[in-house]
């Protein structure tokens, strides 16, 4: 377990993604995955108010409810891309907090992200209602994801100039086959500012789990947009020989590597099924070493 820097969250290293849950996984599958994650001691689950179309985060209220684990668990989720309930004005903000808090049958959210930017309503009065819902204790912290470095700072340094609440943590699209979209100037400013880490699409839609190597069936086309990257043989022969030193899967290898990351907190992915949870879990027991964080570096460069 681990705390995230700022905040009194104390959280699993693997972060169980719900955007498949009441969507691609149905509730018995998605009621299955919780149990398994929740048996192996993972207590931080991430969903959104737009996720199976709300249905992710019913699931995710039903089963707490069910086993009885609300103050066991860390719940995060998101506000600010769904349709018609879109940007981060004051009463969206409002008013999809208080829905989200009845999808999820609890009286508070424990992490709640700005889903994206926006660039269209003042940042003042974004944080404002944010800090109006801590004040309240509807939120306990919150946090930001696709964010751009100038903004992010911009957000920090106005929540500490007006005594806002401020962004905790950042969520951005960051794994081995695409790291430009984070390295340099976001890394930069999550590392100045002491703000850690939680990147989603660890995975690269599957693709790093091997399953979509060339000429072999899988069960899902979403990942397929990385087969055609030139650098996906040399990463997944990468995953292979460290994960072969490890007798680990490669989902956990490339999720290691995000872990290995120094602004990295904790890695967010998603499971239908409890096959697919194990090979994620197995990251709780892996450490790369040096080489082997440098020989994946090589391979996704």
């Amino acid at each position: 377990m681990l705390t995230l820097p700022n905040t009194d969250l104390t959280v699993h290293p693997l972060c169980l993604g719900g955007n498949v849950f009441g969507g691609n996984a149905n509730r018995d599958e998605s009621f299955a995955v919780l149990d398994a994650y929740a048996a192996a001691g993972g207590n931080f689950i991430d969903t959104a108010d737009l996720y199976a179309g709300g249905e992710s985060e019913k699931v995710v209220g039903a089963w707490m409810a069910a086993r009885g684990n609300r103050d066991e668990m860390i719940v995060a989720t998101k506000v600010g891309m769904k349709d018609g309930a879109d940007g981060l004005r004051a009463d969206t903000i409002r008013r999809q907090a208080d829905a989200s808090l009845a999808s999820l049958g609890t009286d508070h959210i424990d992490l709640y992200y700005s889903h994206r930017d926006d660039g269209g309503t003042p940042m003042e009065d974004t944080l404002a209602a944010f800090d109006g819902l801590v004040r309240e204790g509807k939120v306990r912290h919150i946090a930001a994801s696709n964010f751009s470095a100038p903004r992010l700072t911009e957000a920090l340094e106005l929540s500490q100039r007006e005594g806002l609440a401020r962004y905790v943590a950042l969520q951005p699209h960051y794994n081995l086959m695409v790291r430009d979209r984070f390295e340099g100037e976001l890394q930069d400013a999550c590392r100045a500012n002491d703000l850690p880490v939680l990147p989603y699409y660890g995975l690269a839609s599957g693709f790093l789990t091997g399953k979509y190597r060339a000429g072999q069936d899988a069960d899902s086309k979403k990942g397929n947009r990385y087969e055609d990257d030139p650098r996906g043989p040399a990463v997944l022969e990468a995953l292979d020989e460290v994960a072969a030193i490890h007798d680990a899967p490669l989902a956990a290898v490339a999720l290691a590597w995000l872990a290995a990351q120094d602004t990295v907190a904790t890695p967010i992915a998603s499971a239908r099924t409890t096959a697919q949870l194990d090979d994620l879990l197995a990251l709780d027991a892996l450490a790369l070493t040096s080489d082997e964080v440098e020989r994946l570096n090589a391979a996704s460069a």
